[in-house]
């Protein structure tokens, strides 16, 4: 069978061609006045192991089909069928190497194939007459029938296809079948970095097509930003009328017609009601004016710069897959605009057509990627490789006229994307210089050709910062071609990918974004991605977790690389999102409290700040004192104004309130009553489509001048370590082990150390690129021993009053170390622990951490701190963190990455406050500030994970207090922690103090952070 395939006879699923049958490609749209039948629900469904197990019988009418068990249209056959009998099959996940041998176009002969069948009865008023059926997504490749005779055959999983059947069409007992395979030649031109999921997986529906009925159209719809005219022509086959109410215009299709209007953009998405007629159908339309162009070398709508705070968008759905409903669409969009996301790039696929028609609605730039991948001929050298192959020209040209004609009226689509992660070839070319004839108005893109010759941007993904730099200054490496290298060094600059979103992080972003704000010609780029692509699953208890590649018995996978979205499977944001908000906020607010003014900048690119309202609050020791609202100007895009501070209240009075509280500390020390911040919000001044009034856009928060701390409780008298029976000395509120140094009880309560700690629970970060295994640092890091450092007692001394231990850590079969001299005081109800530690040998590696770890009782519930909240921060994703007084469970303070990680600190913290609901408990300031990790599971724990399931809370409430933690970055897929945010070896001092609380006047009451309670809600 394989020898004859070679010798010329193929099968439909393993032939180049795009398939058989189909009607010419059209634009899509939501609604008419033309009869439409979802044939979407309960289809009858039989699966075989092969194409060819089976034959066509069950495709003619009368077949029985009642044994066959039962799908739901759309879905994927691999998230369903759970009854005993009818299991079929499972998801599978690779990021870049095909699950099936580099044999194009041939695939294994185990190719799974459903077969889908569904009778249906016109609707009585059904008027009959010519009829089109209508698949929006099927994967990867379909055979059809209808009432036994065969209409065609198609690939392109994510485009859709049509057939022209009113003739076929019964009044009653139609029957519909369909033969879908996992594996065809268009396998290879979808290697997505995404499930392999097959089935019908969009709509199926039956379409009248009255005489007279429109075949196609397209909406011209320019707009000169010089005079404030838009320029509009509708093309229509065949003619007929196009009327827009509200600018007076009721026109011939093909006339042309210039009037004032509104433009349409993402921040301001005016759209305006039209209606197309034609004898046989009125559609009705909402059509947005723009124009895009790469001017200047520069890519500008309506005559301005953009910038594109983006993402990387693959459809997704925890329990099924690519299936997205127009709510989860909106949910989606809506999420974003309220995280100050404005572009989208569809990786790698045109979205559903209805997602389009949101991005219209709500305002989102699109980057509309046409459905081809062929990654995976990159573990062969491309040997191969469709683009560069004129046989496989013809498929790349459909999938390319298919995307432009479904989407080509959207005014939120600004750029087509050939593709991505190609290699380069004619293909690709050749599908540039068909969308640049059908559609010049619009810029085209494609990542994967250095040389620039076919698109008019320049993208990358990953550039790392100091490379993104030279290109902003268009110095970057020249190219080999002169022309080329000309015209490259002419064209804007976009990151397609960047700031790889798995796991902890990204770290970076704030760098980046003041590199495009520096650089006219770098115009932002895309988070990847979205959403993490974790499948819900249960444990057999019923515990829900999320799964990933390698879950689901695939020989071939890649992990959770699956799982690096903004957002975790369930749509709950992570705090990469949250940090993304703050890092692209579009107002720039800053503080001089010297000259008592603030400076607010307006970074949008359309808009003023008429729909802002600002608000500001002065907080002392997290309390706030006094608020109010600034007036600020209607600022247009790119305009400052400086705005004068507002009087206060009497510093005094300031005092006074903090004093009442009690002092800022609670008992805890660190003498932070006296610090002032001021927060400066902007928020919306009224509802919109995406947000209520209120939201908050953008803030800022700088300090204040200070205000006299209130009176400190008296320390009490130094106390004096004094042996006691049992082995052991006790300083003050503290009892120690005499022969170790080791602190056993602290205020009655037993503890387990602190000790120093230098390990963290790998991020996907640290465990580097797949690609890379030299700069993978976990690898690193445990090659050095960083996980099992020993601790060895140099010397414990009892002085007049303190208690000095120095040890020796270091990590097995290494001389490094790092020398550690713990010295313990006391006064009065309070413990103070001093630390030094001094590098000992050439560390070359960064440290993960450095600070202490101590253990204490699980019954500490209840977390409050006065430092940076409400949300995790570190080093390099630090910027959406804001100086506070939060509260917090110590479940919410866990963030649930599908993959356990390090997670969870809260940074520069001056003290922290853990209680039981009585509100007895610990209290800790530090000097200098440190960062809070509070854990119901040990480092060690949590490094051992790989579900979230199998985090079982344990005996003791593990603490984190670390003078400095080593920086995130995204080097999952791109660049390294940036130097300046490494943690290396080097003498530290830094220094804590404990105090015991007894639940009496500790216990007032603090403002609740409002923090997201990850942990339950990722898993629910």
């Amino acid at each position: 069978m394989r020898e004859a395939s070679r010798s010329g006879v193929v099968p439909y699923y393993e032939d180049v061609s795009p398939g058989t049958g189909a009607l010419a490609p059209r634009a899509w749209w939501a609604a008419s006045d033309a009869r439409r039948v979802n044939l979407g629900g309960a289809w009858r469904f039989r699966l075989s192991p092969r194409a060819d197990a089976e034959d066509d019988s069950f495709a003619r009418p009368g077949f029985d089909a009642t044994r066959w068990g039962a799908v739901a249209v759309p879905s994927h056959w691999p998230l369903q069928g759970h009854a005993p009998g009818h299991e079929y099959g499972r998801p599978a996940y690779t990021n870049i190497r095909y699950p099936f041998p580099v044999d194009p176009p041939f695939v294994p002969t185990e190719n799974p194939t459903g077969d889908h069948l569904r009778a249906f009865d016109l609707p009585d008023d059904w008027p009959g007459g010519a009829a089109v059926l209508r698949f929006d997504g099927v994967d990867s490749c379909a055979r059809v029938w209808l009432n036994g005779h065969e209409l065609g055959t198609f690939k392109g999983s994510r485009l859709p296809v049509e057939f022209e059947i009113g003739e076929l069409l019964e009044p009653r007992g139609n029957v519909l079948a369909v033969r879908v395979h996992q594996w065809s030649s268009g396998s290879y031109l979808e290697d997505q970095d995404q499930w392999w999921l097959p089935g019908i997986f969009r709509d199926v529906t039956l379409i009248e097509r009255p005489e007279g009925a429109v075949r196609d159209f397209f909406v011209h719809c320019g707009y000169d930003h010089t005079t404030g005219n838009g320029t509009l022509r509708v093309d229509c086959e065949p003619g007929g009328t196009v009327s827009v109410p509200e600018l007076g215009l009721d026109l011939a299709t093909g006339e042309e017609a210039t009037v004032p209007v509104e433009p349409w953009s993402a921040e301001l998405p005016r759209l305006y009601d039209a209606e197309l007629a034609t004898e046989g159908e009125r559609i009705p339309l909402r059509i947005g004016f723009r124009t895009v162009a790469v001017e200047d070398g520069v890519l500008k709508v309506n005559g301005r710069r953009i910038l594109l705070r983006g993402v990387n968008r693959h459809e997704f759905d925890p329990d099924h897959g690519r299936v997205v409903d127009a709510e989860t669409m909106r949910r989606d969009l809506v999420l974003m605009k309220r995280h100050n996301i404005n572009a989208v790039r569809t990786s790698h696929y045109p979205p559903h057509p209805a997602f389009l028609d949101l991005c219209d609605e709500l305002g989102m730039w699109v980057m509309d990627e046409c459905d081809l991948e062929t990654h995976g001929f990159l573990a062969v050298d491309w040997r191969g490789n469709p683009v560069d192959d004129e046989r496989w020209t013809p498929a790349l040209l459909d999938r390319a006229e298919r995307m432009v004609e479904r989407d080509k009226n959207h005014p939120s689509v600004i750029m087509w994307s050939l593709g991505n992660e190609c290699g380069t070839g004619a293909g690709l070319s050749a599908m540039a210089g068909w969308i640049r004839r059908r559609d010049p108005e619009r810029p085209i893109h494609y990542e994967g050709d250095r040389s620039c010759a076919d698109t008019d941007v320049y993208s990358r993904m990953y550039a790392h910062h100091d490379e993104t730099e030279l290109i902003g200054r268009r110095e970057e490496p020249p190219l080999d071609d002169p022309e080329l290298d000309k015209r490259r060094r002419e064209l804007p600059f976009i990151l397609c990918e960047y700031a790889h979103a798995m796991g902890n992080g990204p770290g970076g972003l704030s760098e980046y974004q003041r590199l495009f704000e520096r650089y006219e010609r770098c115009q932002g780029g895309f988070v990847w991605e979205w959403i993490d692509h974790g499948l819900r699953q249960r444990t057999a208890d019923g515990t829900p977790y999320f799964a990933y590649g390698g879950d689901f018995g695939e020989e071939l996978h890649d992990g959770n690389f699956v799982c690096d979205g903004l957002v975790f499977p369930d749509r709950t944001p992570s705090p990469g999102l949250v940090e993304y908000k703050k890092v692209v906020e579009p107002v720039s607010i800053v503080g001089d409290t010297a000259a008592g003014t603030v400076t607010v900048t307006n970074g949008h690119d359309f808009a003023d700040l008429s729909h802002l309202a600002f608000r500001w609050t002065y907080e002392v020791a997290g309390r706030a004192l006094d608020s109010g609202r600034f007036t600020v100007p209607a600022l247009g895009p790119g305009r400052s104004a400086v705005v004068e501070l507002p009087q206060l209240r009497a510093a005094d009075d300031a005092g006074a309130d903090s004093e009442a509280d009690g002092g800022a500390d609670g008992g805890a020390g660190g003498g932070q009553g006296g610090e002032a911040w001021w927060t400066v919000r902007a928020v919306l001044a009224e509802d919109t489509a995406w947000a209520p009034s209120g939201h908050e856009v953008a803030w800022a928060q700088f300090a204040g001048p200070a205000v006299p701390a209130p009176q400190a409780a008296p320390e009490g008298e130094r106390h004096t370590p004094r042996r006691a029976e049992g082995g052991l000395v006790v300083l003050g509120p503290g009892v120690f082990d005499a022969a170790t140094g080791t602190l056993r009880y602290l205020g009655g309560a037993a503890v387990t150390g602190p000790v120093l700690d230098v390990w963290r629970a790998p991020t996907d970060n640290d465990r580097g690129t797949q690609w890379h295994p030299e700069g993978r640092l976990d690898h690193q890091w445990r090659e050095l021993g960083l996980h099992r450092m020993r601790h060895r007692i140099a010397e414990v001394a009892v002085g007049e009053d303190s208690l000095t231990v120095t040890t020796r850590v270091a990590p097995a079969a290494s001389d490094l170390a790092l020398r550690t001299v713990y010295t313990w005081t006391a006064a009065g109800d309070r413990l103070r622990l001093a630390v030094e530690v001094t590098p000992e040998g050439d560390w070359t590696l960064p440290l993960p951490r450095l600070g202490v770890r101590l253990g204490l009782c699980p019954t500490l519930e209840q977390v409050e701190w006065y430092g940076g909240g409400p949300g995790e921060a570190y080093v390099d994703t630090r910027a959406a963190s804001r100086t506070g007084r939060w509260t917090s469970t110590v479940e919410a303070l866990q963030t649930p990455y599908v993959r356990p990680q390090e997670n969870g600190a809260r940074a520069d913290v001056r003290w922290a406050r853990l209680r039981r609901p009585d509100g007895t408990g610990l209290a800790v300031a530090g000097e200098p500030p440190f960062s809070l990790t509070v854990r119901p599971w040990s480092t060690e724990e949590l490094d051992a994970a790989e579900h979230t399931h199998e985090l079982v809370r344990s005996g003791t409430l593990w603490v984190h207090l670390d003078h400095a933690l080593h920086g995130i970055g995204s080097h999952a897929c791109g660049p390294d922690v940036l130097p300046q945010h490494k943690l290396f070896a080097a003498p530290a001092a830094f220094a804590f103090t404990f105090t015991p609380l007894t639940g009496t006047a500790e216990a007032a009451a603090v403002p609740d952070a409002g923090e997201p309670a990850y942990w339950g809600r990722a898993t629910s």
